[in-house]
């Protein structure tokens, strides 16, 4: 079945069941690689894309419901809530085995534009599902924070 997907600003045709899920389409099909394969149930976040600017895991997402929605990976996500993100990354060095990152970064850039100033509990919340196995939570909490800071300067 040929589907036509918006995705990172283009247009993008491509062979697929309506049911494969996005990750695959994305990974396998049009070789955007920053996005991760964690679980395949949506439990830990690895996969997350955003979807109309919205975290969305495309583990489980199937292809066919995409429909007419704007796909946006790691690799072209360029608002000001993802420079502030990435920076406040950076500076803080949350970064350890690096597998999570792109989920994480996806989710913490989604959280802030919806809520520029997140207390702790916003963050636990609305980060929760992005798994990290280095346990790194307290300097992506920081880092969250930090990106807020910076977003208000």
């Amino acid at each position: 079945m040929s589907i036509t997907l918006k995705i990172n600003g283009e247009s993008r045709q491509v062979e697929a069941d309506a049911d494969t899920p996005l990750l695959w389409v994305i990974r396998d099909e049009l070789n955007l690689t920053g996005t991760k394969f964690g679980c395949g149930v949506a439990s830990c976040g690895a996969c997350t894309v955003h979807l109309n600017g919205k975290p969305q895991r495309s583990c489980v997402f199937p292809i066919g419901a995409v429909g007419d929605s704007e796909v946006t990976t790691i690799e072209v996500v360029d608002t000001p809530q993802a420079k502030a993100v990435q920076s406040a990354w950076q500076e803080l060095d949350v970064v350890q085995c690096g597998y999570c990152q792109s989920g994480q970064i996806m989710s913490a850039i989604g959280l802030l534009s919806e809520n520029a100033k997140p207390t702790d509990e916003d963050i636990d919340t609305f980060m929760q599902g992005n798994a990290c196995r280095c346990a790194t939570y307290h300097r992506i909490r920081a880092a969250i924070h930090r990106a807020s800071d910076i977003l208000e300067a």
